[in-house]
């Protein structure tokens, strides 16, 4: 079993005695903000001037600061920032400027595991990581609830990593969850295989996959959408109440039946090997270096790729059909159907 760590396991005191520097104020970055605020932390925003997130943080009753000014003060420095812009932000903005025993803290490991970072010796160097999205990881602490969170120390620099990692991890709501021990590594290659071999890329294809096989058998696009992408919310929701057996309970008999002899004939061994390849891949930094390198070329691949999936069948039909449901988000405040909006 797991370690776990709960609230009563943590002293929020200790964050609360710290300066924090929160670099980024995106989806993670103003749940953090916001949550060791109202935890009672001295909590700073680190943007760059011009940022369109300056005014909205400070809006929401935050200070704000200039990346190498929140960090010069600072006993913790949380980088929220994308993971393909930490090492720069952090050779040019936060390294020169911060104390020489700051505490680093990371919520994804992928910059300190592939060596894009490497803090000096007298750093703390922590993970604490949300499983969840930061509208969701606010949502829960504002209902005196909290999002799971996974906790790790790279580097144990003061001898108290562990103390501080865990009084953040508190503060920002994740120990009313709960919170399991893990490692910079082991975090960093399961989240990375379980995005693209699953929750993201595997996903995505059997959805395209199952769309091309129905229309071009000659089924309508519509009905096509509504048995390969719509329902699938519905099957997620139940495995993430009761797992597997929840889902399979719930479903028909007929469905269920289908469950077992047909998930196998779609989902060969072959697919497992695949993803075993992928994992390798991830492991040894094989899909790092082409994320990075792809990155600091202009990302070309990646806004090939990306053109290349809104530009699907499936994508073409599914906002008409969406629009038919009163329950359905009416709209994200930062996404809108189609490339236009990036």
């Amino acid at each position: 079993m797991a370690d776990m760590f709960y609230d009563d396991d943590a002293d929020l005191a200790l964050i609360q005695s710290k300066k924090v520097t929160v670099v980024g104020y995106g989806s993670q970055g103003h749940a953090h903000s916001l949550n060791l605020r109202d935890s009672g932390v001295d909590v700073t925003v680190a943007l760059r001037p011009g940022s369109g997130s300056w005014a909205k943080a400070e809006e929401q009753g935050l200070k704000v600061a200039a990346i190498e000014d929140a960090v010069r003060d600072a006993d913790v420095i949380m980088i929220l920032a994308p993971d393909q812009h930490q090492r720069r932000l952090y050779a040019e903005l936060i390294e020169p400027n911060m104390k020489a025993d700051a505490a680093l803290f990371f919520a994804h490991g992928f910059n300190i595991r592939f060596g894009y970072i490497k803090p000096a010796a007298g750093h703390d160097v922590c993970l604490v990581a949300p499983k969840g999205p930061g509208h969701t990881v606010r949502r829960e602490y504002e209902a005196g609830r909290g999002v799971p969170v996974i906790v790790g120390v790279e580097q144990d620099a003061s001898g108290q990593a562990w103390d501080l990692a865990l009084s953040y991890a508190k503060a920002i709501g994740g120990l009313r969850a709960g919170g399991i021990r893990t490692t910079f590594t082991e975090e960093t290659e399961s989240d990375l295989f379980g995005e693209q071999a699953v929750l993201c890329g595997g996903v995505s294809q059997l959805i395209q996959y199952g769309f091309e096989v129905l229309t071009e058998a000659g089924y309508q696009p519509e009905v096509a959408y509504f048995e390969v992408l719509h329902e699938l919310k519905l099957i997620v929701d139940l495995i993430n109440e009761g797992g597997l057996t929840k889902q399979r309970w719930s479903v028909s008999d007929t469905a269920e039946y289908g469950d077992y002899v047909s998930g196998p004939r779609v989902i060969t061994p072959v697919v497992k090997e695949n993803m075993q390849a992928v994992l390798t891949d991830i492991q040894s930094g094989a899909f790092a270096e082409r994320f990075i390198s792809d990155q600091d070329a202009g990302a070309p691949e990646f806004a090939e790729l990306r053109a290349r999936g809104e530009s699907h069948p499936i994508e073409q039909v599914g906002p008409e059909l969406r629009r038919l449901f009163a329950w359905g988000k009416p709209a994200d405040e930062d996404f809108t159907e189609g490339s236009a909006a990036r």
